[in-house]
This record gives C-alpha cells, structure tokens and sequence, in this order.
C-alpha cells in the first residue's frame, strides 16, 4: 500500500516572463508572492489554494498548467498512473513526469508537505 494526493497546481511560464506572470497571479489572487528558497525557479503564490500549493514555475518551453502527485512511494505512485493511461515521458532529479491521456502534464514527487497526512488517500 501507498499514499499519494494531488498536491500543486503549477502555472509555467518562460523563465523571461516569470516575474511579470508571478506580479500578475498575486494580484489577481490577492495573495502574496514567495520566492522559493533554494528553487529559484519557483514562486509560491501562499493561500490561493487552500490544501494545495499553487506556485509560478520558469520554465525553458511554452506557457501551460501542470499537477503534482505528492506520494510516499514514487514507484507505486507511478505505476498505478502509468496503469490509468499515463505515460512516463522523463524523470529531474526524483520527480517522474508524466503525460495523462488528453496531453496534460504532471509529476509524481516525494512527500513533502506538513499536511500530507491529512490529505492523501491510500491505494493498494
């Protein structure tokens, strides 16, 4: 058995445009905007989302939306994904990234967060 939940909703933007999409998404959400210590590419936008992180992501490719999968077994997580219909399309550092049917992005990460107890379901 393993636990997992959807944890982040990501909003990429080409690394030049990141502070001006970060200025915009904190206005336009009335929360404020965090740079993420240690991860340069990312900025936190704290509280948008209540029980999600939701955060800018620079990225070097288009503009686009992606999810995470929080989980305590990466292998599991994935292939319980990968056996909905997900594809494997790449790996950075311990993250799997995915494709779900329809195209969409997403990443199945390690555990992380202070509330991933309250939030993940247990699968098989």
């Amino acid at each position: 058995m393993h636990r997992s939940r959807l944890s982040t909703v990501l909003i990429d933007v080409p690394s030049a445009a990141a502070g001006e999409a970060a200025a915009f998404w904190s206005a336009a959400l009335g929360v404020p905007a965090q740079p993420v210590p240690g991860e340069e590419q990312f900025t936190a936008l704290p509280g948008a989302l209540p029980g999600l992180t939701l955060a800018i992501q620079a990225v070097d490719d288009q503009a686009r939306y992606h999810v995470d999968f929080e989980t305590d077994d990466l292998d599991a997580e994935t292939a319980r994904l990968i056996g909905l219909g997900a594809l494997q399309i790449g790996q950075w550092l311990e993250c799997r990234i995915l494709r779900a049917p329809g195209g969409h992005l997403l990443c199945v990460i390690p555990r992380h967060s202070d509330d991933f107890d309250r939030y993940a379901t247990v699968f098989p």
